[in-house]
């Protein structure tokens, strides 16, 4: 099988590379330069894409290095940007795995011949669903797993979709690293943003280059002033550091932020409980899987990339296309432009983006 890898220039597609190369595939390594500004995060630096070469190099494999600047800066720089000037909070990785490494790539290996497209994500594919429908399913190192952001994967996607690491920890792929002798073997996990540099001011500078930046008041739940912040756009619901208040030596939550009044509501952090949260944007690995969260049974939530499931009771589709989920207990609001994602046991049934 021809397969097409995209190498970050990370641990986990260097070692995803070498198993599909053990196994007699012929591999091609691709790394994807997606952003041209200031970087020291990983994914997108100059380094990772040495790295990536030279790990290629190590296993005999060609390298290639595809440009793809001109979608990242439309589906996922341009859409970052914009929703933090409306309030929201975005996930960038969600969006570039949306767009560019599962949609673009795809396109792009297809065109050059190539069977499949792996990556270095901890996760798995297997056929759970009826009729062996394949799915997304959690990888194997629950501390790494990754399905959450790459829950939009659907049947025709994951036809050609390889994630060789899925069944392993982090430290078995790291060992088998070692003994590969690949370059990448300690290299530390990316972690941040990775068009945003740390140098010059990080998120505020990166934002505050691209959009004005308005100073916001703080308000508690009936409308009395408590102080203020110096960027509402900055705020995102579920935040207390930076807010700088705190009631009876309580702290205080963002509990909403409006920019277009530029007014950010706090209150203490039981009045973030909320019985559920309204999703747009839905994407079900199928129809049976839509069918079966519809259903609501022994149906789970992941709320962020790695927090821990929550028990769903009912899952309501809309004629507006929005998908409401409720919580078998209240939970911490979710900001919107956050993901959530739906779970049958450890298998992806789908997810959306939370609207206000």
């Amino acid at each position: 099988m021809q397969v097409l890898v995209a190498m970050s220039g990370g641990v986990d597609s260097s070692v995803a590379a070498a198993l599909l190369a053990e196994e007699g595939h012929e591999v091609v390594g691709v790394t994807l330069k997606l952003w041209g500004g200031d970087s020291d995060s990983g994914c997108c630096s100059v380094s990772d894409v040495d790295d990536a070469r030279r790990v290629a190099d190590g296993l005999g494999v060609e390298h290639l290095v595809f440009n793809f600047g001109d979608d990242f800066t439309t589906h996922v720089v341009g859409p970052y940007v914009a929703d933090h000037a409306a309030g929201l909070t975005p996930n960038p990785c969600i969006e570039c795995n949306r767009h560019l490494k599962f949609d673009r790539l795809l396109k792009r290996a297809s065109v050059l011949g190539f069977d499949a497209v792996a990556t270095g994500h901890h996760a798995r594919i297997e056929p759970v669903g009826p009729d062996g429908a394949l799915r997304v399913v959690r990888g194997v190192d629950g501390a790494k797993d990754q399905s959450y952001v790459i829950h939009m994967l659907t049947g025709d996607q994951l036809a050609r979709v390889l994630l060789p690491i899925g069944g392993m920890t982090k430290d078995e792929v790291r060992a088998r690293a070692t003994e590969l002798g690949l370059r990448t073997a300690d290299k530390p996990d990316s972690q941040d943003v990775c068009f945003i540099s740390h140098r010059g001011g990080g998120r505020e500078a990166f934002l505050g280059s691209r959009i004005p930046l308005r100073p916001g008041r703080l308000v508690d739940t009936s409308g009395t002033h408590l102080g203020e912040v110096d960027a509402v756009e900055l705020v995102t619901v579920g935040q207390r550091r930076g807010l700088g208040v705190a009631i009876d030596g309580e702290p205080r939550y963002a509990l909403s932020v409006d920019v277009a009044d530029a007014t950010v509501v706090v209150g203490a952090a039981d009045e973030l409980l909320v019985d559920g949260e309204a999703l747009a944007g839905v994407v079900w690995a199928d129809d049976a899987a839509r069918a079966q969260a519809i259903g609501a049974v022994d149906v789970t939530a992941q709320v962020s990339a790695h927090g821990e499931p929550v028990a769903v009771t009912e899952v309501v589709a809309h004629d507006d296309g929005t998908v409401v989920v409720r919580w078998a207990e209240p939970q911490r609001r979710v900001a919107a432009g956050q993901s959530v994602v739906l779970y049958a046991g450890d298998a992806v049934l789908g997810g959306g983006t939370v609207t206000r």
